[in-house]
């Protein structure tokens, strides 16, 4: 059904995800490296990798880097991180490199089998609960209002009524397709409104545009339509 490789330094937690991913998805293979040159030479002699599962901190590896390098040697194989850290910005700056999704280590094994089948099946995975928290620049107590953030709040009241639609399943990590299929329009379509968001919000990229749409104001500017 589907070959996948996990990355990780830890032989048991490789074997529960083995696990995991042969009872979940039956029929698959999975091959494990316990460090990242393993994980290069994994990839060399097999063509048709589905998916990559890469720790963040492996022997001789660490944070991001191996993501960075590995997108570099095999730009072909679709990179998903399966860590422990759960730091948002590393999350979205993963997403920046060219990572699938972020599975976190304390991911429920329903929800892990779940996010695996929405990377196999084209989609991005962002983890939502860890993208709700507030940045670490604004206090967790207190969400910013229109107030303290008008660059924000006036930038989301430029978009059209459908851009905010798309830009909600954006954040919710839905791909061109499902966007689509959601709304009932051409994918086309899609690509012109992310187009028109990414320029509205001025930023050049999706991970950008989760970014500037700070919750806090997007809900706001949510309810203040529906009013």
């Amino acid at each position: 059904m589907y070959t996948l490789v996990v990355a990780d330094d830890h032989p048991l937690f490789r074997d529960a995800i083995t696990a995991v991913i042969q009872s979940g998805l039956p029929g698959s293979e999975v091959r494990e490296a316990d460090c990242f040159a393993a994980l290069l030479a994994s990839l060399a002699v097999c063509d048709e990798v589905d998916l990559a599962l890469l720790d963040l901190n492996l022997p001789d590896v660490a944070g991001l880097e191996g993501l960075k390098r590995l997108r570099e040697r095999f730009p072909e194989v679709p990179v998903a991180i399966l860590s422990a850290e759960s730091d948002r910005r590393t999350i979205l700056d993963a997403l920046e490199l060219g990572a699938v999704g972020y599975l976190p280590k304390s991911t429920p094994r329903p929800a892990l089998l779940a996010a695996l089948n929405q990377i196999l099946g084209g989609q991005v995975y962002l983890p939502a609960d860890i993208l709700r928290r507030p940045s670490l620049a604004q206090p967790a107590q207190e969400p910013p209002s229109d107030a303290q953030n008008p660059g924000v709040t006036a930038r989301l009241e430029a978009l059209t009524d459908k851009q905010m639609e798309v830009l909600t399943l954006l954040i919710r990590g839905a791909s061109n397709k499902v966007i689509a299929r959601e709304l009932a329009i051409a994918e086309t379509t899609v690509k012109t409104h992310v187009s028109a968001i990414l320029r509205k919000l001025g930023v050049q990229s999706r991970v950008q545009a989760i970014l500037a749409a700070d919750e806090a104001a997007l809900a706001a500017s949510l309810s203040r339509r529906k009013n």
